[in-house]
């Protein structure tokens, strides 16, 4: 999708379909052999093993120590499995001019990924509530076993068609790797401890973002593009075979509660209809036009009949009783907030250096480490801190305030800006998006009924990739129309290159033009983008402001699951 907002051939890398589903979310307490804490228990109350007190027991809340090392051990799948996800959406946009190339449908191209985030998009809140009422663990392993099948597809794929199809399978499968991972881990980490692991997993994905446009790039150059999905099966089925063998969960007994299936019909039919709207508004079809605002129009009308029959089921695919509880509704809200500035706006920093600095795909993918640094230190940082302290609120209002700050910097970068004047802007937004994204998923865990903890965690990573796409659309269309104005004077020996459009130039293109030619393009692009970044402000200041209502609610010590119990359970898997 990103793909259509970037000069053509520049990397187009999704950062909504890549970062927007990085929610999850406990199990259901239906699931457990024994009924967990309250999420709202003082954290002090009972304190356990290492933070003072009595010694843990066999019952008590600190795990035992082969329990910490086969907590250990599924760790390491649930990273795994992470990490591919994150991966496939950063590791593809490197190679599309070259599966174009060789698969012959430059018409399609926008679709291989918008097929992902499309049914990755629509399982969402499915597999959120999926693991809510079946369990964790065969959900997650189903999520994993349509996302290999989908990638070893994929790189089998002989036309733009098979492709596009079989990314959209990949997308059924990725839509639950990292709610899934994310949920085994508050089923299996104590909501103190959860920080840290959830830090870790913003590592992944800050390397994620990272590695995939230079793995992408070297295994496109010196192997295959094909090679770019065949990566994942190694990775998936090491992850696949330590989840299977290593994660024992207590199994649901008594009869399988009813499902949701209109709801999830009609979700689908609003997330498709969102979708391919801020897909496709202001590029392929305009704003006004009859497609757009029939899809507007689907939209609504879907959510118009999916809010009474919400009402009236036993089991809702998304509990609208929710949005009573005060700090889902706030970290919803942030996060849509967010969501449409973020993405809005980093979305455009490769196109900003790919044509205005002159770096290559795989270039600027590294000239984006330091907001990759950024998200690093505060993601694991504030993990580390929230384990220790056990409070929180403080992390997303600086981390509200911190990203403000840096795209402020970013909105005051030029053609002539000097790269540490750039990386500076970067930085600062990595140190704010990683004190604020992973935190927003803790509090909302710990904050609704254990009963909804997958589907209130998931719900709310939904609503936050729907904000994503509508910033990357609304601030693309904006974008586009400022480098359209800026080319209006174009020179006479530039006017037969921009013929069909500035959009169309490459960057490969871009430096075999005439100097003058060249630099007027640069400049032009360097004109027409850093104002974007300032359009995110408004948005990121409204959820800065939310953020001042956020409970603190303590953190409960004990875990929910422990393995090393669960596997001894009659029932266990």
């Amino acid at each position: 999708m990103a793909a259509k907002f970037t000069a053509h051939g520049a990397e187009a890398t999704h950062p909504v379909s890549r970062a927007a589903t990085d929610l999850g979310s406990p199990a259901s307490s239906h699931l457990l052999a024994s009924p967990p804490a309250a999420p709202n228990a003082p954290a002090s109350a009972t304190p356990r093993g290492r933070r003072g007190g009595p010694p843990a027991g066999p019952g008590d809340g600190a795990p035992a120590p082969h329990a910490r090392r086969q907590t250990g051990l599924v760790f390491a799948g649930l990273i795994l499995a992470v990490l591919i996800s994150a991966l496939d959406q950063t590791i593809v946009s490197t190679a599309l001019p070259t599966i174009v190339g060789d698969l012959q449908g430059l018409d399609h191209l926008s679709w291989v990924i918008t097929a992902y985030l499309l049914t990755s998009t629509i399982g969402l809140p499915i597999y959120g509530k999926l693991g809510d009422l079946l369990g964790r663990k065969n959900i997650f392993v189903f999520a994993i076993a349509v996302f290999l099948a989908g990638s070893a597809l994929s790189g089998q794929a002989h036309s733009m068609t098979e492709l596009i199809t079989y990314r959209a399978i990949q997308g059924v499968g990725g839509g639950g790797l990292i709610i899934g991972a994310q949920a085994i881990i508050g089923d299996i980490v104590s909501a103190r401890d959860r920080g840290r692991y959830m830090g870790l997993i913003g590592a992944a994905f800050g390397l994620a973002s990272v590695s995939g446009p230079l793995l992408g790039g070297y295994l496109t150059e010196y192997w295959s593009w094909r090679w770019i999905f065949y990566i994942n099966l190694p990775l998936g089925l090491i992850a696949l075979a330590v989840i299977i063998t290593s994660l024992h969960l207590p199994t649901r007994s008594g009869p399988r509660p009813p499902l949701d299936y209109v709801g999830a019909v009609l979700l689908a039919v609003i997330s498709a209809a969102l979708v391919m709207l801020t897909s496709w508004g202001g590029t392929t079809y305009a704003w006004t036009s009859p497609t757009i605002l029939w899809l507007g129009a689907a939209a609504v009308a879907g959510i118009a009949v999916f809010i009474p029959v919400e009402l009236r089921t036993a089991e809702p695919i998304l509990p609208l009783q929710l949005f009573r509880n005060r700090n889902f509704l706030v970290c919803t809200l942030v996060g849509l907030s967010v969501g449409l500035a973020m993405f809005g706006s980093i979305s455009y920093l490769p196109t900003f250096l790919q044509m205005v600095n002159g770096a290559s795909a795989t270039m600027s993918g590294l000239m984006m480490l330091p907001m990759t640094a950024g998200v690093l230190i505060t993601s694991i940082g504030t993990g580390q801190l929230i384990s220790r302290t056990g409070k929180y609120k403080i992390y997303p209002i600086l981390g509200a305030a911190v990203m403000i700050i840096g795209l402020l910097l970013l909105s005051r970068i030029s053609n002539t800006t000097p790269y540490w004047f750039t990386a500076l802007g970067m930085f600062v937004l990595g140190l704010g998006i990683g004190a604020l994204m992973q935190n927003l998923v803790l509090i909302v865990q710990n904050s609704v009924p254990a009963q909804n903890m997958g589907t209130g965690v998931s719900s709310a990573n939904y609503f936050r990739q729907m904000g994503g796409s509508l910033g990357i659309a609304v601030f693309g269309s904006f974008f586009i129309k400022r480098l359209n104005d800026q080319v209006g004077d174009a020179p006479a020996q530039a006017a037969g290159v921009l013929r069909n459009g500035v959009n169309s130039i490459s960057p490969s293109e871009l430096k075999m033009l005439p100097a003058p030619v060249r630099d007027f393009i640069a400049q032009a692009f360097g004109d027409a983008l850093p104002p974007i970044f300032l359009l995110g402000i408004p948005a990121l200041g409204a959820g800065l402001i939310m953020t001042l209502f956020i409970k603190q609610i303590p953190l409960s010590e004990t875990a929910r699951v422990h393995l090393g119990d669960a596997e001894q359970e009659p029932t266990a898997r």
